[in-house]
């Protein structure tokens, strides 16, 4: 059954639109689930409907019913987690290579939420049903840090600082390639493809900005490894910004594959070499700044030791001759 909650709105809120009011709610808990709870009028101010943007004023009544809580789309399962980092609030895993973070078509089981619901138990409320506690993405084939909220007040505080691009986010990756410089930027939007809509694209009619930060590392034979600081989290953005710039990410099967050329046995790999080695954030209760790090995974520490060999295997070449 559906229950209501009755708020005042105190002096102090006065002003501020019904949704970021509805997100302070613990009941309530994201700005997302507010919006939804408005549109779908289980929320009146003074006893009429009104619309997210809606000014608040002093002593302004409101009543909003909280449907029951939509059962999970996600069967709980024993897959195992790597955790880097958990607390009340949340958690950081170290997701694999190949793990899909939540249920999609194709996809129902083995992912990051399966193994979520079965070691936290439901997670009814913080967030959408589909995707409980899940607070932001890594492509499938895409390794590393993940974090994830146990509280729907985690989840809003984390949802904010990505708003407003406080979390500082660090990658690995190994491209194709030697870059010109020791350092520098790409800034190009990034949008939907204008003709395969699977794939995203900096050509895109209606691309939103979109800014990585990048530092050569390592020079390798045909490869170079990058460390990569996306300011703006668009979807592929690395992988779309690097292949844009004539390094796309070795064994990037969607943007890298028709600028492998002659690159050569030795830059295959099966999945994208791209990997979140680190994230830092805001603790949504203490504000103390957390740091996350997230290790190489062997595949890559493999790549990385294999192109390192052809290098030395081609001075030592080099010197015979």
């Amino acid at each position: 059954m559906a229950r209501r909650v009755d708020l005042v709105v105190p002096a102090r809120a006065a002003g501020t639109r019904l949704d970021r009011f509805l997100a302070t709610v613990s009941e309530v808990g994201t700005r997302s689930q507010a919006k939804r709870l408005i549109d779908a009028g289980h929320v009146r101010v003074d006893g009429a409907l009104r619309k997210s943007a809606h000014l608040l004023g002093a002593g302004a009544r409101l009543e909003v019913e909280l449907p029951e809580p939509e059962p999970l789309a996600a069967e709980p399962e024993a897959v195992p987690l790597t955790v880097l980092y958990e607390d009340a609030d949340l958690l950081a895993i170290d997701k694999p290579p190949g793990m899909v973070v939540h249920p999609a078509p194709g996809a129902r089981r083995g992912t990051v939420v399966n193994a979520l619901a079965h070691r936290l138990g439901a997670l009814a409320g913080v967030g959408r049903p589909d995707r409980p506690g899940i607070v932001h993405r890594l492509d499938r084939d895409t390794s590393g840090v993940l974090l994830v909220a146990r509280t729907a007040a985690a989840l809003e505080a984390l949802a904010r600082q990505f708003r407003a691009r406080t979390i500082e986010k660090v990658y690995l990756a190994v491209v194709r390639g030697h870059l010109g410089a020791a350092h520098g930027t790409i800034d190009r939007a990034v949008g939907r493809h204008p003709r395969e809509r699977r794939r995203m694209s900096v050509h895109s009619r209606r691309g939103r900005a979109a800014v990585t930060r990048w530092t050569a590392l390592e020079r390798l034979p045909g490869a170079t490894l990058v460390r990569l600081e996306p300011e703006t989290g668009r979807t592929h953005q690395l992988r779309v910004h690097l292949a844009a710039a004539g390094h796309p990410i070795i064994g990037d099967r969607v943007y890298g594959a028709r600028r492998a050329g002659r690159a050569g046995t030795r830059l295959d790999f099966p999945r994208q070499a791209l990997h979140a080695a680190e994230i830092r954030f805001d603790h949504p209760s203490s504000g103390a700044r957390i740091v996350v790090r997230a290790p190489l995974p062997p595949d890559v520490e493999q790549l990385l030791a294999t192109l390192r060999q052809t290098g030395g295997d081609t001075a030592k070449s080099g010197r015979s001759a």
